[in-house]
């Protein structure tokens, strides 16, 4: 195994940093290497915002409700962006190029583009000894979310990544088993997925169980059960509508 596989193997989420800001050389690598992620046909529709400002943090907690989202080494937002597209000079502003721009195929090529440099971003991270932590709760009030940034027609906020050097490094989460998804040549059926699960559910409530901290008693079932049960973030279609963007 060599060392990019032991890094990525050893991923966990951090929510505890010190307190010590990450230097220019650090931000400067960690953004250079998220720029180097697959893009889809070198569109880069995406945008990176790093928050230094603690009453600009202040204002994204709130939305949180998470405390690593103001006590960190820096925090990057993620953003889908086609603004830029769509500012750029000698381009024919034809009903059809808007209808592409505004499309929901392009909303998913701005989101992947976003999450696969987040990732890079994440490893590059790691790699440096810092840990990490992905933030969508910021979607908590996804308008607030924007208006706090100040970000412009087509540019949708998608999920914060906090980074710093770890206070804590709390066990490994487990993950479902492979069988349980990986499919090959053809979707699995259920039925051929739920012992896996089972399974799964169990390595979950032994875990929780007898973790350093955060004890508790639940199956992974159990958790999503309670994930799903009550809607939430119901506003994000509307306001990513209102951005002009997944209208078709």
């Amino acid at each position: 195994m060599n060392q990019i596989i032991e890094t990525i193997m050893n991923h966990r989420s951090i929510r505890k940093f010190a307190d010590k800001p990450l230097s220019n050389d650090q931000i400067k690598t960690i953004l250079e290497s998220a720029q180097r992620a697959s893009t889809s046909s070198n569109v880069m529709a995406y945008s990176i915002i790093g928050v230094s400002d603690q009453t600009i943090k202040e204002k994204l907690y709130a939305v949180s409700g998470h405390y690593h989202v103001k006590k960190n080494g820096h925090l990057l937002i993620f953003c889908a962006d086609l603004h830029r597209i769509d500012q750029l000079e000698g381009i024919e502003h034809t009903q059809a190029f808007q209808s592409n721009l505004e499309s929901t195929e392009q909303l998913i090529v701005g989101t992947i583009d976003a999450a696969l440099a987040a990732q890079n971003a994440a490893i590059a991270a790691e790699s440096l000894g810092l840990g990490i932590c992905y933030l969508g709760s910021l979607r908590n009030d996804i308008q607030a979310f924007n208006d706090i940034l100040q970000l412009p027609s087509h540019v949708v906020p998608l999920f914060g990544l906090a980074i710093g050097y770890p206070k804590e490094i709390p066990d490994i989460k487990p993950r479902l088993p492979l069988a349980a998804m990986y499919h090959v040549n053809q979707y699995i059926p259920f039925e051929k997925q739920k012992h896996f699960i089972q399974e799964y559910d169990q390595t979950m409530q032994d875990y929780y169980k007898s973790r350093s901290s955060n004890n508790k008693q639940e199956t992974w079932t159990e958790q999503i059960n309670k994930k799903y049960a009550k809607p939430t973030r119901m506003d994000v279609g509307p306001f990513v509508q209102s951005k002009n963007l997944n209208k078709q």
